[in-house]
C-alpha cells in the first residue's frame, strides 16, 4: 500500500536533509581527525620530553594565541588593541610563574574553581531571547579569569616532582577522551539537549559518553598512582569533576561567541576552529584537576 503522497514528499525532505547534513560532517570529522592526528604527537611529546621552564613557553603561546581570539570575541576590533591584550595575558602569565610564590598556587586555583561554579550559575539563568548586554571590559576581564588559572595550573602540573609530566599528559587524555566519547555518543544516541540555549547541539547522551570515557581514564590513573581503594575511589571522583567542568568550560565559550554573534572563535585548526575552540574544555578542567590533586595531597 502505497503512502499518501504528503508523507512521501515528508519522508523524502528528511532524508535529503539527513543525507545533507552527512555530507557536511564527513569533511569535517576527516579534518578533525587529520588536525588532531597531527597535533597529539607533538603535544606528547612536549609534555613528556621537554623541561619545564620550556613548555611554560609553548603554554604562553597558547594563551597567547587564545588571548587574542577572546579579545576579538569580547569586541576589541583594532588589531593593535588586540595584540596588546593578547601581550598582557602573556607578561601576567610569566609574572605569575617566575614571581608567584608556590604556596599562592592553591589560592589561584581555589578562585578559579569558584568562579566556574559561578559560571555554572550563569548558564542555568541564560535563555537566548533575553537582552544581554554584556560589556566589553567585562568580557575582556573574563579573558584574563578563564586563561591565566588556566595557564598557571598545565605549567604546576607539568613541574611537581616526578610525577608532573605523567599527571599532565593524563588531564590531557582525559579531556581529550571525553571530547571523543562525547562527540559519538552524542552523535549515535543524541536526543536530550543539554543546553539548548546556549550550545544546541550538545545532548545529555554525549554528557554520559564523556563519562563513560572518564571513567576508564580514572581507573588507569588510580592503578598507576597505586593508592588504597580509598583514594582510588576519590581519584575516580576527581575525575569525574573534571570531565564536568570541561563540559562546563566547552558551554561558557559557546556563550561567549554566541553572545558576539560567531560559530568559531577562530579558523586557526582546520575542523576545530580557532585555539579557543580546541581548550575551551581544558580552560575550567585544568584548574579543577589541579586544585584536586592539592587536596589529595598529590602535589
Amino acid at each position: 500500500m502505497s503512502l499518501p503522497v504528503r508523507y512521501q514528499v515528508d519522508m523524502g525532505c528528511s532524508l535529503l536533509a539527513t543525507n545533507k547534513q552527512n555530507a557536511v560532517q564527513s569533511p569535517m570529522l576527516k579534518q578533525r581527525v587529520i588536525t588532531a592526528l597531527i597535533l597529539a604527537p607533538l603535544v606528547v611529546a612536549a609534555v613528556l620530553l621537554l623541561p619545564n621552564h620550556y613548555l611554560a613557553l609553548i603554554v604562553a603561546l597558547v594563551v597567547s594565541v587564545g588571548g587574542w581570539e577572546w579579545a576579538r570575541l569580547s569586541g576589541i576590533e583594532t588589531s593593535f588593541l588586540q595584540i596588546v591584550y593578547s601581550g598582557s595575558l602573556v607578561l601576567c602569565l610569566a609574572a605569575l610563574y617566575y614571581l608567584l610564590p608556590s604556596a599562592w598556587v592553591p589560592g589561584v586555583m581555589l578562585f578559579s574553581v569558584a568562579w566556574w561554579l559561578l559560571v555554572v550559575w550563569r548558564l542555568t539563568r541564560y535563555h537566548a531571547d533575553q537582552q544581554h548586554s554584556d560589556r566589553l571590559l567585562k568580557r575582556a576581564t573574563e579573558g584574563f579569569i578563564v586563561l591565566l588559572p588556566a595557564g598557571l595550573a598545565l605549567v604546576s602540573i607539568h613541574r611537581i616532582p616526578t610525577t608532573g609530566p605523567g599527571l599532565l599528559l593524563f588531564v590531557l587524555i582525559l579531556i581529550w577522551s571525553a571530547d571523543i566519547g562525547a562527540y559519538f555518543a552524542g552523535h549515535r544516541w543524541g536526543k536530550h539537549k543539554l543546553a539548548s540555549q546556549v550550545s544546541p547541539g550538545k545532548t545529555r547522551e554525549g554528557v554520559y559518553g564523556a563519562m563513560a570515557s572518564a571513567m576508564l581514564c580514572a581507573v588507569f590513573l588510580s592503578f598507576w598512582l597505586d593508592g588504597s581503594l580509598g583514594q582510588s575511589l576519590l581519584i575516580v571522583l576527581l575525575c569525574l569533576i573534571t570531565m564536568l567542568a570541561s563540559v562546563v568550560g566547552d558551554l561558557f565559550e559557546s556563550l561567549i561567541k554566541r553572545l558576539q554573534g560567531v560559530k568559531d572563535s577562530g579558523q586557526l585548526l582546520p575542523g576545530h576552529g580557532g585555539m579557543l575552540d580546541r581548550i575551551d574544555s581544558l580552560t575550567a578542567a585544568a584548574p579543577v584537576f589541579l586544585f584536586g590533586l592539592i587536596l589529595l595531597g598529590e602535589v
